[in-house]
């Protein structure tokens, strides 16, 4: 299941992992080669990502399979998961006509992982495994700006669309929209060209499901941002895109906290104040506010 060692190190620059993990990850390869436990563990791992229906990203059991790994290899195990899954991922791009650089640039998202979790630890590990299980289960994929994962609307938003006049009953294939770190100023041309490429691609690699919505849930949709922000910055035009699917009434403050400045845990009162939006962050919280969760929606399909 494990790629040869020889050629690991390949391997994992097409998956864009950061230059200084390669050495470790090789070496780490034959620790695990070595123990038949870590190696039946790692193939109920690769199970468990596949396990489920499509569109769901559902699997319950893995955290706590990850979590059983040997404790030196606990942070990078994730990685070898993946690596033992890839070839099922690949067949399955090939199978839908994926083109290799729609798939390369997505599964590339392993690498940024890695490189978050460096940012915010200072070691090799992965930031977010049960994340990337969408990646390799083939229902997200990264066109351009954005990345687009193939899901299903709810109960709630299918009221919200119902009642705009959208055709989307509970259960209607949908788009949920990310913002991946690390790859540029979120400007409106990006993201218009991002959604040109989703249209294009659903349409021809996934024509029986035609997504009726395209839904975010992000914290850039606060609209307590436009408070500290101008209106023709770049974060306020991503937000007229859509429309207010529901409000939250939970604050979800760590969540611009880690994305701005990538650790969830650093005390507000010393959040640097070096740009307009980490001003906007740090400000508000010491402030005594809140932030919170947005959600919205815009049709997906060309009128």
């Amino acid at each position: 299941m494990l790629p040869d060692a020889d050629d690991l190190p390949e391997l994992l620059l097409d998956l864009a992992v950061p230059h200084e993990d390669i050495n470790e990850l090789v070496a780490r390869r034959r620790r695990l080669a070595g123990d038949p436990g870590a190696l039946a563990l790692l193939a109920e791992c690769v199970e468990e990502v596949f396990r489920g229906p499509e569109d769901t990203g559902r699997t319950p059991a893995l955290d706590g399979l990850l979590a059983s790994a040997p404790a030196d290899l606990t942070d990078l195990f994730p990685v070898y998961v993946f690596l033992a899954a890839l070839p099922r991922t690949q067949a399955y791009h090939r199978a839908r006509g994926i083109p290799a650089e729609v798939s390369r640039r997505t599964l590339a998202d392993l690498g940024r992982q890695l490189a978050l979790h460096r940012r915010r630890y200072g070691r090799a590990g992965v930031q977010a495994p049960r994340w990337l299980v969408r990646h390799f289960r083939g229902e997200l994929y990264h066109l351009g700006r954005l990345q687009f994962e193939r899901a299903r609307i709810g109960d709630r938003d299918a009221r919200v669309a119902a009642a705009a006049g959208l055709d989307a009953a509970p259960g209607t294939p949908c788009l949920n929209l990310h913002i991946p770190d690390f790859h540029g100023p979120l400007t409106p041309t990006a993201c218009d060209r991002s959604l040109a490429l989703a249209r294009e691609f659903f349409a021809l690699h996934f024509p029986q499901e035609r997504p009726a919505a395209v839904l975010c849930h992000s914290w850039l949709l606060d609209p307590q941002l436009r408070r500290y922000l101008p209106a023709h910055s770049r974060i306020v035009r991503f937000q007229e895109r859509f429309r207010v699917a529901c409000e939250q009434t939970e604050p979800a403050d760590t969540e611009p906290v880690r994305f701005v400045f990538g650790d969830p845990d650093l005390p507000v009162d010393e959040l640097p104040r070096r740009t307009s939006v980490e001003r906007a962050v740090g400000d508000h919280l010491r402030a005594g506010g809140h932030w919170y969760i947005g959600h919205g929606w815009f049709p997906f399909r060309a009128e």
